[in-house]
């Protein structure tokens, strides 16, 4: 049996595949912003996976660290050290700081201030690729690779001067912005104490000195057989802090950090979507008018609707079909240069895969409605 189908790509066939590369490359786009989404919620946990705490306890009646301020006692580890079912502790802090590199051009970085010597390792060995962890508790600094700096760099932080020890690979904040790991007391230095101007205007004005023993949560390990959540309503009995279990973090950082985004960029998401739908269905309409007269010369001599509006319909799937398969190449192409974090995942390739079929199904019904409205005396004449 003739394929009609196969007979017209053919016969224009560049121009089709063309058309194809075009839709592909909307396609594409759309791969990587359901991309950028994937990895704005993974680098939004990672953090959190990185330290792998049962708890965080932070300033009373806030979300925590990584949604709001929060302030603590350092001196609240050794507290919650001393509870029942707690097995280790660690106080940390967290800021937004800019750094400059060589070139004196600023990096936006998060630093993460703890004890080298506590109990919690916060740098992940398997990351790390050159140098070492923190040791000191001055002036060593981590970094990540993103950052740009190199292991022996020197980088110049507050009033002191920080040495490169160690390059982790891929760390970054619920924001997407690279991490730097310091002491916790350096931290501390950097975050809670005034600038010389500062103090001296202060104890002109009859102030005391600022209190820089203090941190932003402090994290701690649940001991085996006891349950995170119990442990968490033991320590809310103090009413200068709340708790929150490791999946009540995960659900803050989801739902208060990065929901908007994530609305934001699903609803761009669906847009293109439509969009590409509108855009195959314009093709396969403007496709259809081109060849009318000889759809209708079709009609004409005999060949029935049916196998008229088979060959629409195998050329618009083909088309989706095609154009698929260019956006993923496109997106797997392009996706290392964007500068947040892009996460292509198969599930989600394959879900648009069905919903691109979906939508030139529904687009070549455009064009079987032209076909059917085909005059076959039309052909006579021209």
């Amino acid at each position: 049996m003739i394929n009609l189908a196969y007979k017209d790509i053919r016969h224009t066939l560049s121009k089709f595949l063309v058309t194809a590369m075009g839709v592909g490359m909307l396609l594409g786009i759309v791969l990587i912003m359901i991309g950028v989404y994937r990895g704005m919620a993974d680098d939004a946990r990672m953090l959190l996976r990185d330290i792998n705490a049962d708890l965080w306890v932070v300033q009373q009646q806030t979300l925590g660290p990584f949604a709001e301020s929060s302030r603590l006692h350092q001196d609240t580890q050794d507290i919650l050290r001393a509870l029942d079912g707690v097995d280790k502790t660690a106080a940390l802090t967290l800021q937004n700081i800019q750094l400059y590199n060589r070139q004196q051009q600023a990096v936006r970085v998060m630093a993460v201030g703890f004890d080298p010597a506590g109990d919690f390792q916060v740098i992940p060995a398997q990351r790390i690729l050159a140098g070492r962890s923190l040791r000191a508790q001055h002036f060593e600094m981590v970094v990540t690779d993103k950052t740009g700096f190199q292991l022996g760099e020197q980088i110049a932080l507050g009033r002191d001067t920080y040495h490169v020890v160690g390059v982790v690979q891929g760390s970054v904040s619920s924001s997407g912005d690279p991490l730097v790991y310091i002491s916790l007391k350096d931290a501390q230095n950097v975050q809670f104490s005034y600038s010389n101007p500062r103090i001296r205007n202060d104890r002109a004005r009859g102030l005391l000195g600022q209190n820089t023993q203090l941190v932003n949560t402090v994290v701690a390990k649940v001991r085996p057989g006891y349950s995170a959540q119990e442990v968490a309503e033991q320590i809310e009995t103090w009413k200068h802090l709340t708790a929150y279990t490791h999946e009540q973090q995960a659900t803050i950082l989801s739902r208060n950090v990065i929901e908007r985004s994530s609305k934001q960029i699903g609803l761009f998401t669906a847009i293109l979507v439509l969009v590409s739908g509108i855009i195959i269905g314009l093709i396969i309409y403007t496709m259809t008018l081109e060849k009318i007269k000889e759809i209708s010369i079709m009609k004409l001599i005999g060949i029935p609707n049916r196998m008229v509006v088979k060959m629409i319909m195998q050329e618009t799937l083909l088309l989706g079909a095609i154009a698929f398969v260019f956006g993923n190449i496109f997106a797997h192409l392009i996706y290392a240069q964007f500068p947040k974090r892009v996460v292509l995942m198969w599930n989600d390739s394959l879900l648009l895969f069905a919903i691109i079929l979906t939508a030139s199904f529904l687009a070549s019904l455009v064009g079987v409605y032209k076909v059917m409205k085909a005059d076959p005396a039309s052909a006579i004449g021209g």
